[in-house]
């Protein structure tokens, strides 16, 4: 494999096309999901059967490429095959890592697989010394994907306290910060992000005009209202625009996206193993222009060169047309 010349770039491919579309663009990683509610981007027209797992590995490799496998949702009381044959799927295939959250699915992962790196999944939002060492002792996962909740000061304590890598969101999509922990979009439809792997579900989401504006609702419930030319976000319960004491607010979380281009040299001296770009619902434009970006951003830092400006392409695929450091800046949150 090639080794990352600055720091690791872990892209996403929610389909075939769109690993080979990573790779080509420059990602030394690439992470994807089965078909099924194993991982948590588990929607129509999404993810990959055993043969296209198989090829995809084949294809990244052949490159001196990673790939790595997220079975990062939480099995049901009971309800375990599922997830313990996509890790025996994961090793069979020859996976990398697989990316991991649930303690069982971990502990099975360790005893039948003990030679099949883990990574530990942001849904753990394992966030303190005494988690993560806790999960490296008992399951001896590699890396943690950590919670978008922490400034770069408090990643660089985090890893100089910890024993293993170090993996962070760089571009994509914000939650409201509590990876692992997201129900409302079950309470409405029925299908919970973190058993079943959907967030508001296609199937659920309809818009109808009403007068000049367009209303984005999410079952019964009215997620958003938009006036006319403003920027229009997917309806999720997060970043729902709601009504409370008579004024519509952003209630938990704007839509916005995260975009820490601009301060990938802190995160490199931070400590930082690896960097992550979300998105593995969306398409593969989506992911050749973020990941030629990110490549390019980072050999010229690698080479000692300041980044170049970030380009307007970029800018126009963050969510809602925004974009923030997230965290990443105190008072953010």
């Amino acid at each position: 494999m090639n080794p990352p010349r600055y720091l690791e770039l872990v892209c996403p491919a929610g389909t075939p096309a769109a690993l080979s579309t990573a790779v080509d663009a420059g990602a030394d990683t690439v992470y994807c999901g089965f078909r099924d509610a194993t991982n948590a981007r588990n929607y129509p027209g999404l993810n990959f059967d055993p043969i296209e797992m198989r090829e995809g590995i084949a294809y990244a490799h052949a490159r001196g490429r990673r790939v790595l496998i997220a079975v990062n949702t939480f099995p049901r009381a009971g309800e375990t095959a599922l997830w313990h044959d996509a890790v025996d799927r994961a090793a069979a295939l020859g996976a990398d890592a697989v990316i991991l959250a649930d303690l069982g699915v971990l502990d099975y992962a360790a005893r039948r697989h003990p030679g099949l790196r883990r990574h530990l999944s942001v849904q753990a939002a394992a966030a303190n010394p005494l988690a993560i060492n806790f999960y490296h002792r008992r399951f001896g996962i590699s890396r943690v994907v950590l919670p978008r909740v922490l400034a770069v000061s408090e990643v660089a304590a985090l890893v100089g306290a910890i024993s293993v890598e170090t993996e962070v969101f760089a571009f994509g999509s914000l939650g409201t910060m509590v990876e692992g922990r997201c129900y409302l979009s079950s309470y409405i439809t029925g299908r919970s992000p973190s058993c079943d792997g959907v967030c508001a579900p296609a199937e659920h989401v309809s818009y109808r005009e009403e007068g000049d504006d367009l209303l984005a609702s999410l079952g019964d419930a009215v997620m958003n209202r938009f006036a006319p030319g403003e920027p229009r976000s997917y309806p999720t319960p997060c970043k729902g625009r709601f009504v409370t004491l008579g004024t519509p607010s952003y209630l938990f979380e704007e839509p916005v996206g995260l975009n820490a281009t601009a301060i990938l040299p802190e995160l490199k001296a931070a400590g930082v193993t690896a960097l992550k770009i979300e998105g593995r619902q969306r398409g593969r434009a989506y992911v050749a222009e973020v990941v030629r970006t990110f490549r390019t951003i980072l050999d010229q830092l690698a080479d000692g060169r300041p980044a170049p400006p970030v380009s307007a392409s970029l800018l126009a695929l963050t969510e809602g047309g925004q974009q923030t450091f997230g965290a990443y800046r105190p008072g953010w949150r």
